[in-house]
């Protein structure tokens, strides 16, 4: 056994005598040593009752002949952080749980591990750390919240109950009516009752084959959750004895089951960073592009909350996640070769297994849409890609183009949105909250379930570079790539720009003709570390490459600046966002321009205490003489060390073929442009 190393022979005699101080027998030393990782706390309902799961589970482990040792994990509740700093250290909970459960895990050499989550970015670090420390590992999670209830008898949940304050602030609901939501739409422990972030990836679970059948589904407060529990540790057991390991079961055909249930459910759009990420610790690479591929060909099956009005809890009656399946599994949509947690293929698992009612999981040829619920837009607004939740976007709103009313934060638009600033056609655009300009990229459900709750959402939409709660619904497109605080499109938008939203042809536009696409923003330090390609756009005083992130004024320093301290590279780039145009003649090394001196320091922040910015260049008169002539710029660092004499000139003749006139910025490694510097004995080239 792998715990051998701290249970038997002299050497371990120090081990044992701590083991025993624990008060375990050598009778249960004996035994494989199963790890219990529970995420059991007081804050989170969903995890309020996993101490009851744990204690199913570890009755489980020692039926069938295990020694169940329990240790934590630690989770946030998303709707509690919501709205307020708190969700900036959401998503990176992710990576604490996956870094400190492996820790845990090697620490104590553990035989096997039951992992119990239940909230979003705990099933996922969970899951990355089974997949890096690969030993026989299952999952059973606390199980959802039962819906609510109303006064009237209509049934509700969390959703409601954000989009209930967005009617409050539209004056739709009273003080009294918002009460009403509050004491009904969270009812019992448990994941919140919709396919929201947590659901859908206990469901995902469940479909990639690391959780037995209702997993996902069960509801928390039914008995049947812990007999679950007790299965999940009998489970494991036969897992070690097998040595079924992670990595075998959530193998590249296992994601793509994954991902194909996902767009069957209609899941929640954080599953598109998750899956990623645990496939990462997997070794296997999931292609963003490959979810609009996916969603191709898998029709969208169902409509739980956010989407439509049904629940995890019908989701279970009607069959589960397996109910799902075996729909796709007939269409052959599924590799149904490969192996689970039940030490048996997912053909195996899902004989017998049936649909039992069409109005909850929709027939293959009835389904609520032909393509599946999540779609990657890409244009050059987001030239990387973002993502939408498609199932829950009205049909008005799958086309739109409306104008840009653009924040710099969320709470910036959340104001805006409750003084009702925001009006039908809008499009609201959110920037500086994903993962470096946030930082934390946190989820909006606030702006979202605002918008929804004034009405609006089938005639607003809203982009950012944060992400969304899988209880947005309506045309949210988050995730868009790259953010702002690296330079991406969406922190040129300015106010009233027109945007055009194409779902079904997965596309998304900034229509404005001043975006120059392939401009380069060039940094050239010795080693380049991303080679980025950055977009910029033309305004009357040259090119605004980059808004501020700390919502500083145009002439104080920017992130941009931050950079430049962080890697210390010569950088020939404006330092703050506008770049002024300078004439020259197209000419050959080793050609030295006559021209004017003209030190443009008001256009350009000089922060970084490493490096000034100087331009050489014509006048403006000279430009004015000379309109239609070739325009570029060098910059270089006002050092006292500085010597002009060593910056050497090439490859103009590229520069006109390749880029034309209305390029003024240039790769200057690509195109054999090299620069010496005193900094280092090398020339940064590319």
């Amino acid at each position: 056994m792998r715990s051998d190393v701290v249970k038997k022979g002299a050497p371990a005699a120090p081990n044992r005598s701590l083991l025993y101080a624990l008060g375990y027998t050598r009778e249960e030393l004996e035994r494989p040593l199963i790890g219990v990782v529970c995420s059991y706390n007081e804050i989170v309902p969903g995890h309020m009752n996993l101490d009851k799961i744990a204690e199913a589970v570890k009755a489980g482990v020692r039926a069938a002949g295990g020694t169940p040792v329990e240790f934590p994990a630690i989770a946030v509740c998303d709707g509690i952080a919501m709205g307020h700093v708190g969700m900036k250290y959401s998503l990176v909970t992710r990576d604490l749980i996956a870094d400190s459960t492996e820790a845990m895990a090697m620490a104590h050499q553990f035989d096997g591990l039951v992992m119990i989550p239940n909230c979003d970015k705990n099933v996922p670090g969970l899951l990355m750390a089974a997949a890096r420390v690969n030993i026989p590992t299952i999952f059973v999670s606390g199980g959802p919240m039962l819906a609510g209830t109303m006064n009237d008898g209509r049934r509700t949940c969390l959703s409601h109950m954000f989009e209930a304050v967005g009617a409050y602030y539209a004056g739709k609901l009273d003080e009294e009516g918002l009460e009403e939501y509050e004491n009904n739409a969270c009812p019992t422990c448990g994941s919140c009752s919709g396919m929201y972030t947590a659901n859908s990836m206990n469901c995902l679970t469940e479909a990639i084959g690391m959780g037995l059948q209702g997993n996902g589904t069960i509801p928390a407060v039914w008995s049947a959750r812990l007999r679950l529990a007790k299965h999940a540790g009998m489970q494991i057991m036969d897992l070690v004895e097998k040595n079924i390991r992670p990595r075998d079961i959530m193998t590249e055909a296992a994601f793509h089951n994954a991902e194909t249930v996902d767009m069957a459910l209609g899941c929640s759009t954080n599953t598109m960073l998750h899956l990623p990420a645990i496939a990462h610790e997997c070794g296997i690479e999931l292609s963003f592009d490959m979810a609009n591929e996916i969603s191709a060909r898998t029709p969208n099956l169902c409509h739980l909350a956010p989407a439509g009005d049904t629940y995890m809890e019908d989701l279970e009656r009607a069959g589960g996640v397996y109910a799902v399946m075996a729909e796709l599994a007939q269409a052959g949509l599924l590799d149904t070769g490969t192996l689970t947690c039940t030490g048996r293929t997912v053909a195996e698992n899902l004989e017998g297994v049936v649909n039992r009612n069409e109005e909850i999981i929709r027939s293959l040829d009835n389904p609520y849409s032909r393509t599946g619920g999540i779609a990657v837009l890409k244009g050059n607004l987001a030239p990387d890609g973002c993502v939408v939740k498609q199932s829950a976007v009205a049909p008005e709103m799958m086309v739109h183009e409306g104008p840009a009313r653009v924040f710099d934060s969320e709470d910036d638009a959340i104001r805006a949105i409750y003084d009702g600033k925001i009006v039908a056609g809008d499009v609201v655009v959110i920037r500086y909250e994903g993962p470096k300009g946030g930082p934390g990229m946190r989820e909006m459900l606030n702006p979202t379930s605002a918008i929804a709750g004034m009405g609006l959402d089938k005639d607003v939409a809203l982009i950012t570079d944060g992400r969304f709660s899988g209880a947005t619904r309506g045309a949210s497109i988050g995730h868009v790539s790259p953010e702002a605080a690296s330079g991406g499109t969406i922190g040129l938008v300015e106010e009233g720009d027109l945007i055009a939203i194409d779902i079904p042809n997965h596309s998304i536009t900034l229509k404005v003709d001043d975006i120059l696409d392939d401009i380069i923003f060039v940094i050239c330090p010795n080693e380049n570390p991303d080679g980025r390609t950055y977009n910029t756009r033309r305004n009357d005083n040259g090119f605004d490459l980059n808004r501020d992130a700390s919502n500083q004024t145009q002439n104080e320093t920017t992130n941009l600046v931050q950079v430049i301290n962080d890697w210390n590279p010569v950088v020939f780039a404006e330092l703050h966002g506008y770049m002024t145009e300078f004439l020259v003649e197209p000419c050959t090394p080793p050609h030295e321009p006559n021209l004017e001196y003209d030190l443009l320091v008001k256009n350009f922040a000089l922060g970084s205490e490493a490096f000034g910015t100087a331009a050489l260049g014509p006048t403006s008169a000279t430009r004015e003489e000379h309109p239609d002539t070739l325009y570029w710029s060098y910059y270089m660092p006002l050092r006292d060390d500085y010597d002009p004499s060593t910056m050497h000139w090439s490859a103009w003749d590229d520069l006109c073929t390749n880029y034309g006139p209305s390029y003024a910025m240039l790769n200057c490694g690509s195109l054999g442009y090299t620069i010496e510097t005193p900094y280092n004995n090398e020339a940064p080239t590319d």
